[in-house]
């Protein structure tokens, strides 16, 4: 079997599925067609110019779609529900990290994501523009 440890394509279409995201949402996020989706979800290598804007459209990271592994999200939900004790509400819980930093770094990360869905749509704009001179 080959190795699918680096094969990006591989891993934006397992991302793209756990999200419930067809591949014709993505390609209309991604301003392109469901061929074209197809042929990156195919490929082992995608340009970072493309995943950035791939992983945006996702709502993760390119490092997390580099990163991602189907052994590391089985041990996630085999440990926080199959395995787990809990069987109510997490009384007492001590976390290791304040749930407000965390709340804080998400706002950010989505205030990042729309600043860069609006440049992308203003590009599209100009571009629209440009074409129907």
């Amino acid at each position: 079997m080959a190795d699918t440890t680096l094969h990006l394509g591989r891993k934006i279409s397992r991302i793209r599925e756990l999200r419930g995201m067809k591949q014709e949402t993505l390609a209309a996020e991604l301003g392109i067609s469901q061929q074209a989706v197809s042929k990156i979800e195919q490929s082992a290598e995608v340009e970072d110019s493309a995943l950035e804007k791939i992983a945006a459209v996702l709502g993760v990271s390119s490092e997390a779609i580099k990163n991602y592994s189907d052994e590391a999200v089985i041990y996630n939900i085999q440990n926080n529900y199959e395995g787990s004790n809990n069987h109510g509400a997490n009384v007492g819980h001590q976390f290791n990290f304040n749930p407000i930093d965390k709340l804080i770094e998400v706002y950010e990360e989505n205030k990042k994501l729309y600043e860069r869905l609006l440049a992308a749509e203003k590009e599209k704009v100009e571009l629209l523009k440009s074409t129907t001179k």
